[in-house]
C-alpha cells in the first residue's frame, strides 16, 4: 500500500487589496481579517487606484497595524482591471504562492479566507472564486432581486458557451495560484469589471483547476462604481471574444 503524500502547503500566501475612495471602509476590512489568515500571509499589498477621498490616509493608518503592508498607486484612476493587474504584477514579481484578492469597501467577507485557501491546501485548485451563489443565501444576504436574476441569467448563458457548471460568474472574490499568473496572460486582458471573468474564461483554455467556495453575501448600503448595464454588455463581449476564439489563441 502506498502512503498518500500531503501537498506541501501554500507559504507565500499575499492578500491584494483594490482601493479606489475606499477611505470609510477600507480599515474595517483589514481589522475583519482573522488571525488564522493573518498567521498566514506574508505580505498584504493594496494599490489607491486614484482616489480622491483619504483612502491614502486610511491605509496609512492601517500599516501602523500591519507593518507587512505595501502600498501602491495609481496617479489617477485606472480602473479596476488595471488595478488588479498592478496587485498580480506586485504578487508574481515577488514570489506569490497564491493571491487573494480583497476588495476594499466590505462586501466580501475576510472571515472566510482560511476557507478559500483549503483548496490550494489540498493540491486542488489552481484558482478559487469565492461564490456568493452557492448555498442559496444570495437573496437571503440581500442581493437585489434584479441582480440576483440578471446574475442568474447570465450565468447560464456562460456554462452554455464555455462548457462549465460554475455557481456564478461575477464574484470578485478570486484567488490565484502562482501557476494561475504565470498561465494566464493577465496583462492582455480588460481593464474593466470584466476582468475577473477573463481570468476564468483563461483558466478554463489553459486547463487550470477551478474551484467554488460559498461566502455569504453581503450589501450594506456600500457604494458600487460597477455601471451594471454596461457590465453586461461587456459579459456579452466575452462570450461572443471566446465563440470566435479569440482566447484560445492567447
Amino acid at each position: 500500500m502506498v502512503d498518500r503524500v500531503s501537498p506541501p502547503r501554500p507559504e507565500n500566501v499575499f492578500i491584494l487589496v483594490p482601493a479606489y475612495n475606499a477611505g470609510a471602509t477600507v480599515e474595517k476590512v483589514f481589522d475583519r481579517i482573522p488571525a488564522e489568515a493573518r498567521e498566514r500571509v506574508k505580505r498584504f499589498v493594496a494599490v489607491d487606484d486614484g482616489s480622491q477621498d483619504d483612502t491614502a490616509e486610511a491605509l496609512h493608518r492601517v500599516r501602523r497595524k500591519f507593518p507587512n503592508l505595501t502600498v501602491l498607486t495609481h496617479a489617477t484612476n485606472r480602473g479596476y482591471g488595471e488595478a488588479e493587474k498592478t496587485l498580480l504584477r506586485f504578487a508574481l514579481e515577488n514570489g506569490v504562492d497564491v493571491g487573494i484578492l480583497l476588495h476594499s469597501d466590505g462586501q466580501y467577507s475576510p472571515e472566510k479566507i482560511p476557507e478559500l485557501l483549503r483548496p490550494f491546501d489540498r493540491g486542488e485548485a489552481d484558482l478559487v472564486q469565492g461564490s456568493r451563489m452557492l448555498g442559496g443565501g444570495a437573496l437571503r444576504g440581500g442581493m437585489p432581486l434584479y441582480k440576483f436574476l440578471a446574475n442568474k441569467t447570465l450565468t447560464a448563458l456562460e456554462n452554455w458557451a464555455f462548457g462549465m457548471n460554475l455557481a456564478e460568474y461575477h464574484s470578485g472574490y478570486m484567488l490565484y495560484s502562482g501557476k494561475a499568473l504565470k498561465t494566464i496572460p493577465f496583462e492582455k486582458l480588460s481593464n474593466s469589471f470584466d476582468f475577473d471573468l477573463e481570468m476564468l474564461v483563461l483558466a478554463r483554455v489553459k486547463g487550470l483547476r477551478i474551484a467554488e467556495v460559498a461566502i455569504p453575501t453581503i450589501y450594506a448600503g456600500e457604494k458600487s462604481h460597477l455601471n451594471p448595464v454596461r457590465y453586461g454588455f461587456d459579459v456579452l463581449s466575452v462570450v461572443r471574444d471566446y465563440k470566435r476564439g479569440r482566447y484560445h489563441s492567447m
